[in-house]
C-alpha cells in the first residue's frame, strides 16, 4: 500500500504548497512523508470498500485527512484546516475557469445540466456510497438530494468531520459562477442540515 500512497501524494502538490507556505521545507518534507505514512494504514484498513466508493476515499478522502491529522498537532485545528482548505480554493480555480469557458459555447448549458443526471447516478450514486433523492427531471434544470455522503462518513469515521465543509464548499466554488446558471443549495450534510441539496438551473436572463 505505500507505493499506492506515494502515487496518490504525488497528485497532491497543490496541497503541499499550502505546507511549505507554513513550514520550513525540511519539516514540511518530513511531515509530507509521514502523512505518506498514515495514506498507507488508511488504504490498507479500508481495501476491502467497494470500487465505486474507492473513487472518492482513495484520492480526496484518505489523503486529505492524513495530511489534515498530521500537521493538526503541531499547527492546531484552525490553521491546519486553513492549510487544507486553501489548498481546495487553489484546486479549484482551474477546473472552475474551464467550465466558465465551455459555458460560453453555444448549446453547452442546456448540454451540462442534462449531462447531470446520468452522471450523478454513476459517480454520486449508491454504488460510490451515496444515498440520493432524485427529482423528476425539468427542462433548464436539475435537482437532486444526497442523503448519505461518503465524504461525511469517512472523514468522521477518521476523526476529523470538520474537514467535510471543505469539500461541501468545493461545489460552490466550482459551480457557483458559471456564467449563464444558477447553483441553489440552502444546505450539506457536513455544515449540520439533514441533507446536501443540489439545483442547478440555466438563468432566464
Amino acid at each position: 500500500m505505500q507505493n499506492k500512497a506515494e502515487q496518490i501524494m504525488s497528485k497532491k502538490g497543490f496541497i503541499k504548497a499550502e505546507m511549505d507556505k507554513v513550514f520550513p521545507k525540511e519539516q514540511s518534507d518530513r511531515l509530507w512523508n509521514d502523512a505518506t505514512v498514515k495514506l498507507s494504514e488508511y488504504l490498507r484498513k479500508y481495501e476491502s470498500l467497494p470500487k465505486g466508493v474507492h473513487t472518492h476515499t482513495d484520492s480526496r478522502i484518505f489523503p486529505s485527512s492524513a495530511i489534515y491529522l498530521t500537521i493538526k498537532p503541531i499547527l492546531g485545528e484552525d490553521a491546519a484546516y486553513k492549510v487544507i482548505e486553501d489548498a481546495a480554493i487553489a484546486g479549484c480555480v482551474g477546473i472552475q475557469a474551464k467550465l466558465a469557458r465551455l459555458m460560453r459555447v453555444p448549446g453547452m448549458k442546456s448540454l451540462f445540466v442534462k449531462m447531470w443526471d446520468p452522471m450523478t447516478k454513476k459517480i454520486f450514486g449508491s454504488s460510490c456510497g451515496f444515498q440520493n433523492v432524485f427529482y423528476p427531471n425539468k427542462k433548464g434544470e436539475y435537482r437532486m438530494d444526497v442523503t448519505e455522503c461518503p465524504y461525511s462518513r469517512y472523514f468522521t469515521e477518521l476523526g476529523c468531520p470538520e474537514i467535510t465543509k471543505i469539500f461541501c464548499g468545493n461545489d460552490d466554488r466550482i459551480y457557483g459562477n458559471l456564467p449563464g446558471l444558477e447553483f441553489i443549495r440552502t444546505g450539506t450534510l457536513g455544515r449540520g442540515a439533514d441533507r446536501c441539496d443540489f439545483c442547478l438551473r440555466i438563468r432566464n436572463n
